[in-house]
């Protein structure tokens, strides 16, 4: 394998997409219940759980398609195109997701918590494009 950095931003993303997707499913009320909170003055107020749920799938099939791309990485030897780089392209449509729900709801300070994940995101893209 030539390069391990790409490698490693998968399996950090898959990490954190994986394990966001899993607490939602686990605590779904209780994640409803605070967003509702979080975009009560939003055009988001009576859309919480169809956006939550818009945003689990995402997470979902982003991680599902990191962890492939490692797994196909590591079985071809070589870091290619292949499934990371949709995870890498679907890791960075959901945090733009995220990004345009923190601005919408004026957390700065969480928006500005996305853009430390959107770097490395948009880094892999361009590794693996």
């Amino acid at each position: 394998m030539t390069q391990v950095a790409p490698l490693l931003v998968l399996a950090f993303l898959a990490i954190t997409f994986l394990q966001s997707g899993y607490d939602k499913i686990k605590d779904w009320k209780g994640n409803v219940e605070w967003l509702n909170g979080h975009f009560s003055n939003t055009v988001l107020a009576k859309q919480v759980p169809f956006a939550l749920g818009i945003v689990l799938l995402l997470e979902i099939v982003s991680g599902v398609l990191c962890v492939s791309g490692i797994i196909q990485n590591i079985m071809q030897d070589v870091v290619i195109k292949g499934l990371g780089f949709y995870g890498a392209i679907l890791s960075c449509v959901t945090l733009l997701f995220l990004l345009f729900g923190q601005r919408l709801a004026k957390d700065y300070d969480g928006a500005r918590t996305i853009v430390i994940y959107f770097i490395p995101a948009v880094m892999l893209v361009n590794w693996l494009s």
